[in-house]
């Protein structure tokens, strides 16, 4: 419905009992309007920067909320809560919080994929009262049906704000990233099947963390991100990135990536966009981010407050040509997007003046490609 055009009617209805069975069949049909337009229910509570994950449970898709930012966004904010939703409930439940090697279990910028039934979670840094930040070595496989967490293999380089692809089901590239003291150019598989890990071409870009990044078959794209600059009689500064890398794996060899630059879609990088591949659409999509590179509270490394941004980028494939529309919704701080059917999902992070979110932000595929 076009919200600058609403059509009221006033009716007066002198109800007798042969109209209650149609007055039921009204309600029936309005209850089940109302439930079509709320099936992704808030939040139990604003989160930002959390790692998410699409499972399927008997092919029906549940989303997963793993750690992440409350809203008064300090210290004591950085939190392991984890939630989840299964299309068609009421409600998101609470599940088992994640657990950690560290001293401090909350954790910020961890990465999740979804394979099969199971969620993978990577890496993420925790936040101490004195502003310290450690990378977390933690990995786990969750399953949804047992509420439970499998200890994987640790990384050889344990990283936050980096990228996770998933490939044929069971390698996960983890690319570029924060590691303690600076950014990594390492891609990082981690092999499912045989619960280890090995190191493939690295990232040809400026290491960077906070960038976005979605892969369609063998065909990989990592967008923007923020890297360090240092100087030589000051302390070094972060910067953004605008730049687009495609990548396209070796079908013999999945550690053999073959990069090559793809022209930017704005010219103006993004941090902490929302970015997925959409198979059946040969498309990957970039949602929101920021322009200006910030801090966990939303506050930028320049002391500007950083703003969302609306834009979605649409990156063909085959074409190689990029299409620039605008969402309805401006958010940041996002950890991954969920692709349902033809549906876009932005699970919490934050809207306007840094306010961390509890919603579900859609964009609906079908009403921007044909």
């Amino acid at each position: 419905m076009n919200k600058d055009f609403v059509l009221t009617m006033r009716i007066k209805i002198t109800p007798n009992r042969s109209m209650y069975p149609l007055v039921a069949i009204f309600l029936l049909i309005v209850g089940l309007a109302v439930q079509a337009d709320n099936r992704w229910p808030v939040l139990p509570e604003p989160v930002s920067n959390n790692a998410v994950a699409l499972v399927r449970i008997k092919d029906n898709p549940v989303l997963l909320s793993f750690m992440g930012l409350a809203q008064d966004k300090d210290w004591r904010a950085v939190h392991n809560r984890v939630f989840s939703y299964q299309l068609g409930q009421n409600a998101w439940q609470p599940r088992q919080p994640v657990p950690s090697s560290l001293p401090l279990t909350g954790r910020l910028a961890a990465i999740a994929v979804g394979i099969g039934e199971d969620a993978y979670l990577f890496g993420g840094y925790t936040v101490a009262e004195d502003h310290e930040e450690i990378s977390s070595p933690d990995n786990y496989r969750y399953s949804l049906l047992t509420n439970t967490y499998d200890v994987l293999a640790p990384s050889p380089v344990p990283v936050d704000d980096a990228v996770a692809l998933v490939y044929q089901e069971r390698f996960i590239y983890l690319i570029s990233g924060w590691h303690n003291d600076g950014n990594v150019n390492l891609v990082q598989i981690y092999d499912i099947e045989n619960n280890a890990w090995q190191q493939a071409s690295p990232f040809p870009g400026k290491a960077v963390f906070g960038h976005a990044g979605g892969i369609v078959g063998n065909v990989m794209l990592i967008c923007d991100g923020v890297s360090v600059r240092y100087h030589p009689e000051k302390r070094r500064d972060f910067t953004m990135e605008s730049a687009c890398f495609r990548g396209e794996i070796d079908s013999k060899n999945q550690s053999r990536i073959n990069w090559t630059t793809v022209p930017h879609p704005t010219a103006t990088g993004r941090y902490r966009m929302a970015a997925s591949g959409l198979d059946d659409r040969g498309v990957i999509a970039f949602v929101g981010g920021a322009t200006n590179p910030y801090n966990f509270n939303g506050i930028g490394y320049n002391g500007a407050p950083a703003e969302p941004s609306a834009d979605v980028w649409l990156y063909q494939i085959e074409s190689g040509k990029w299409q620039v529309v605008t969402s309805g919704h401006a958010s940041m701080d996002h950890r991954g997007l969920l692709v349902v059917e033809d549906e876009l999902l932005r699970v919490g992070g934050m809207q306007a003046k840094q306010s961390v979110s509890d919603k579900i932000f859609i964009d609906n595929i079908s009403e921007i490609l044909p």
